[in-house]
């Protein structure tokens, strides 16, 4: 009897730490697919003074999936990164003919998520 419950509490405890690695792993690759989608929005607001609705349908389908699983500090950080981007097609184009990079101040949303989804993983 002892090794028959002994065999099921090693299997259970398998099982749910099978199933906490495929959450995390979930969780990852949603981080991963805002910060790429993100990224990409970024770069076309710098180059862009309109906005084309149909550039945010992934972000936006990102965020929704985000809020079935995330903490509300990760969801909230990638509102405002949302909100930064789109604020940002209002803003001159920027030129990169003479070489200019984007300062480092204007990457602070995006690291701010970054660092709000990394603390989720971690605690």
């Amino acid at each position: 009897m002892t090794t028959i419950a002994t065999a099921w509490l090693t299997q259970h405890a398998q099982g749910r730490a099978q199933r906490h690695a495929d959450r995390v792993a979930r969780r990852e690759r949603f981080y991963g697919t805002f910060i790429d989608e993100a990224s990409t929005l970024y770069t076309d607001a710098l180059t862009h003074d309109r906005i084309d609705p149909s550039k945010f349908v992934r972000i936006y389908a990102t965020v929704g999936k985000l809020r079935l699983f995330a903490t509300a500090d990760v969801v909230s950080k990638a509102d405002a990164v949302v909100k930064e981007i789109s604020d940002i097609y209002y803003l001159p184009n920027r030129d990169f003919s003479q070489h200019e990079i984007a300062p480092e101040t204007e990457l602070k949303t995006l690291r701010a998520f970054s660092e709000a989804c990394r603390n989720e993983l971690v605690g």
